[in-house]
């Protein structure tokens, strides 16, 4: 059973060409088509303005389509880039008791900005481009009770087209090291950081990469540049393929995260041979083969770039050899028993 679990991993992991590998975010272009027409087949799903924006009644599990197409251009802000000329479309609530929320706009058809702002039109979050489409999500947003808020979804440049708004009570995912595990202890992120540590291919001259024990616990995050630039940090690892020539590399992290199997190994043609996301709290599993005693290059680091503050999250992996069991893996809002299963 499970060698043709195996199989079905590995017949399914098709080369993920295309992922970035780097720490900056690519330059996205200087602008976009013009907005369609309106479409009189739409129904309008959000007021104009903040005078006439349409009420959410419950935030907790709120979902709804629409379009910004036909509407005016009223509000920008700057996350990080300004200067849009986009319709938006707005939405207020006001919470009956503190809540924190998560505002997400995956699946949406165009480049989107989102903004929310106090009933005293004081800007409290923003983003521009969480997911790799460059659609947007605020997360961990902190509302308080009886105040007012309103939700401006806009687009970037002139972008504008059909919207999916979910919004979710956050609950963050927290994972603890267990005893026994092996720590990254690369040096905390800070602005100005310069990534010396195992930064692999990303950390020229010297390309540092670190070994990758069974038991280990890392972190990643985002910090601000010593160029002043948006940065994220990559974890660069070498694993050797152990006897029976195939490596399993069980992971899980506090932020959406991916696992990359890299090659050729040449840091000026380096590309991604296969890719499992994990996180948050939700684990992956990559399975690599080849020669007994061979040594794998292996990446872990964020699936986004960041435009907000310098922080941290923790990861853990686990490369689980015949007859010996990890140890356990305490998460908060998720067990990983089912996963760890696998390998008893």
């Amino acid at each position: 059973m499970r060698f043709l679990l195996m199989l079905a991993v590995l017949a399914s992991a098709l080369p993920a060409l295309g992922y970035d590998l780097g720490t900056q975010a690519p330059a996205k272009p200087l602008s976009a088509p013009p907005a369609p027409p309106p479409d009189p087949a739409v129904i309008r799903q959000g007021g104009d303005t903040m005078a006439d924006a349409v009420y959410i009644p419950q935030l907790s599990d709120f979902s709804t389509t629409g379009t910004t197409a036909g509407y005016t251009n009223d509000y920008d802000e700057v996350c990080p880039y300004t200067g849009s000329t986009a319709p938006d479309v707005v939405y207020r609530f006001s919470p009956q008791a503190d809540i924190v929320v998560a505002i997400d706009m995956y699946g949406s058809s165009y480049d989107t900005k989102i903004y929310v702002y106090r009933e005293d039109f004081e800007l409290v979050a923003c983003n521009d481009d969480f997911y790799s489409d460059w659609t947007s999500k605020i997360e961990n947003l902190a509302l308080s009770a009886d105040t007012k808020y309103f939700l401006v979804i806009d687009g970037y440049g002139t972008s504008a087209g059909a919207y999916i708004l979910t919004i979710v009570e956050y609950v963050p995912c927290i994972l603890d090291c267990p005893g026994g595990f092996q720590h990254e202890n690369e040096p905390p992120l800070v602005d100005g950081y310069v990534d010396n540590w195992n930064g692999g291919c990303n950390s020229p001259p010297d390309y540092p990469f670190q070994w990758l024990s069974q038991w280990f616990c890392g972190r990643s995050g985002y910090y601000l540049s010593a160029s002043g630039g948006s940065s994220r940090d990559t974890d660069w690892f070498l694993v050797p393929i152990p006897s029976g020539g195939v490596l399993e590399i069980l992971g899980d992290a506090e932020e959406a995260s991916y696992m990359f199997e890299l090659g050729p190994q040449d840091c000026g043609s380096v590309e991604v041979i296969q890719s499992v996301p994990i996180g948050p709290c939700d684990g992956g599993d990559l399975w690599i083969t080849g020669p007994v005693g061979s040594t794998v290059w292996f990446w872990v680091g964020p699936q986004r770039f960041w435009e907000g503050a310098t922080y941290e999250y923790d990861y853990i992996l686990m490369c689980p050899m015949p007859g010996r069991r990890a140890p356990a893996v305490e998460v908060e809002n998720r067990s990983w028993t089912d996963v760890k299963g696998l390998f008893r």
